[in-house]
Order: C-alpha cells, then sequence, then structure tokens
C-alpha cells in the first residue's frame, strides 16, 4: 500500500503541483514537438524515484515515465473530439492511476484487486446510490403538483438544485455513519443563510415553502437512510 500511496503523492506532485499553465499550453499548442511535454513527464519520473528513494525501483520509475508520456500524448490528439473538456481529463487521471496501481502491486495484481472488491461494503454503496440520484428523482416526483405554482425566472445553473441536493445528502449520511449528528443541525443553517438573501429578494412565499419542504425532505431521507444502515 505504502508504494502505491507514494507513487500517487508523485503524481499528484507532478500533475496539479509542479506542472505550470504555461506547460500546459505549450502542450497543446504543439503537441509532441513541444519541450514541456519531455520536461513534464521526466519530471514525473523524477519525482517517482524521489519519492521512492531506492534505485532498485528504476523499472518503475520507468514505466510512469513511459506510461505518462503515451497517456499524455494520446490526450493531446484526442482531447478535441470532446465538447466536454473535463471528460478527457478524467479518463487521463484514471488511466494514470492504473498504471500506478499495476506498478505498486505488480505481480499480485489479480489477488489485491478481488481482495479489495470483497472489502466493499455493499449495503453502504447502496445507501449512498440510494441517497443520489433515485432520491433527486422521489423528491422531485413528490414536488410535481406544487412546481406549477413557482415562477421560474430567476436565473440558475443548468441542474444546480439536483446536484446540491445530492451532495448535500452524501454529507447527511456520512455526518450520520460517523455518528456527528450535530454537523447536520449545522449544515441545515448554513443552507438557510445561503438561500435567505435569494428568498429575500424574490419576496415569494410559495418559493420559500416549496425550497423548505425539498430541503426537510432531502434531509429527511438521507437521516432515515443513515438510521436504516446503522439498524439493519
Amino acid at each position: 500500500m505504502i508504494l502505491f500511496i507514494k507513487l500517487f503523492l508523485a503524481h499528484l506532485i507532478g500533475d496539479f503541483m509542479l506542472q505550470p499553465t504555461k506547460w500546459v499550453v505549450g502542450k497543446e499548442d504543439k503537441k509532441v514537438k513541444s519541450k514541456y511535454l519531455y520536461y513534464h513527464v521526466l519530471l514525473h519520473f523524477l519525482l517517482a524515484m524521489l519519492l521512492l528513494w531506492n534505485l532498485s525501483y528504476w523499472k518503475i520509475g520507468l514505466v510512469v515515465l513511459m506510461s505518462h508520456y503515451a497517456i499524455d500524448t494520446l490526450k493531446l490528439y484526442v482531447n478535441h473530439k470532446f465538447k466536454n473538456k473535463s471528460i478527457p481529463f478524467f479518463i487521463d487521471q484514471l488511466l494514470h492511476v492504473l498504471v500506478l496501481y499495476v506498478c505498486a502491486y505488480y505481480g499480485g495484481v489479480i489477488e489485491h484487486t478481488w481482495a479489495l472488491v470483497e472489502s466493499i461494503d455493499i449495503k453502504l454503496v447502496t445507501a449512498f446510490v440510494f441517497v443520489s440520484f433515485p432520491t433527486a428523482v422521489i423528491i422531485g416526483k413528490l414536488l410535481e403538483g406544487m412546481s406549477k405554482y413557482i415562477e421560474d425566472d430567476h436565473e440558475s445553473l443548468p441542474n444546480a438544485g439536483m446536484y446540491i441536493g445530492i451532495i448535500e445528502r452524501f454529507f447527511v449520511l456520512a455526518f450520520i455513519l460517523l455518528g456527528r449528528w450535530e454537523v447536520i443541525g449545522f449544515l441545515i443553517a448554513a443552507k438557510s443563510v445561503f438561500r435567505f438573501n435569494d428568498l429575500k429578494e424574490s419576496n415569494s412565499r410559495e418559493l420559500t415553502e416549496y425550497i423548505l419542504i425539498g430541503t426537510l425532505l432531502s434531509f429527511g431521507i438521507a437521516i432515515l437512510t443513515g438510521v436504516i444502515y446503522l439498524n439493519f
């Protein structure tokens, strides 16, 4: 495990802390002809070797260098095919982490992966999945009859409310599992403060009631899910 953590730390430092914007722009502009691409992959090799602090791991460092070059080069040439630029970014990061994982557990990758799969708490996964999009749909259906009374004339990010609800339910469920019920009260208070100005400006009782019902449903379902998980 410590080997993977060291490699992952080296990756985080190299990709996010020691990669100037100038390097990123230069790579996107000139691709494989950019000197910054080679600076970048060499930096990853040096960071990996520095954190491993053992020359016997030079093969791992070499794999990190070569794989990083291949993955980053591929990303540079397919990046323009995606309208949503976050997709190639996350694919790129996932591939890098998979390489590090294989390097760390080479010779026992299958056994270690299977052990990780067997250690997954399926009840916990189910709980978090339930309070995400399924609960968002359920709340939407419950409030469907009320939504027609709400004037939708305010600017808002697409689906922002749904994602805010999912994130807040994740927090609520996590704090319940940790036994920190008092923090849930803080979350409710914090959300009320952030919503206060919007509700004050709209001067709409219907909107206030709609948001209040939605918030109570969201927190209530998350709390109920946590209680069921703890007592199932």
